[in-house]
């Protein structure tokens, strides 16, 4: 093998060796930080606004919501109006809550943002379900976790009972 072949080829696995160093860092960056969210200039807000989204899917599969004094419980009864933080980096934090979804995350544009390690960029999702509120797990590595037990369905959240997102922990209350 001649030495320009020879040179050609190490200047080609260097080069390989770059792109896939920049490769990992995208990665890692995108995954820390999320995306970035694009601002829509406000006069070509309302012609470019989206569709309101439906239920997700797996929310839909729900059954109907329970009528009121259906069963018995020793938890306050009527909706939740407001979330709680109990334990992590923003413990106390109260969260009015309204009808529409909340996204718990790290990503930027989550409505209640959680930067620790153990939360991924859209780890759940809680939402109004008639008049209970609903916990939706949202394929996060770590899990959601409704008084201490992992979830993988929406699954209702009654007042008081403890949800635990990465390291934080939140409950509602009414």
């Amino acid at each position: 093998m001649s030495e320009l072949t020879l040179l050609v080829l190490r200047v080609a696995f260097l080069a390989l060796l770059w792109v896939f160093v920049f490769a990992v860092v995208y990665s890692l960056r995108s995954d820390l930080f999320g995306g970035r969210v694009r601002r829509v200039p406000q006069e070509a807000a309302p012609a470019a606004a989206p569709a309101p989204a439906s239920t997700p899917p797996a929310v839909q599969s729900l059954p109907s919501p329970p009528t009121p004094g259906a069963g018995s419980s020793s938890l306050p009864h009527g909706p939740a109006t407001t979330l709680v933080i109990t334990s992590g980096g923003k413990a106390g934090l109260e969260i009015p809550l309204g009808t529409e979804p909340l996204t718990i995350g790290r990503a930027s544009d989550a409505g209640l943002q959680i930067r620790d390690d153990y939360t991924s960029t859209h780890h759940a999702r809680l939402l109004l379900w008639g008049s209970d509120w609903v916990v939706q797990d949202l394929d996060s590595t770590n899990g959601t976790f409704v008084d201490g037990a992992r979830i993988d369905s929406p699954t209702q959240v009654p007042v008081g009972v403890p949800v635990k997102v990465g390291a934080t922990t939140f409950e509602l209350r009414g």
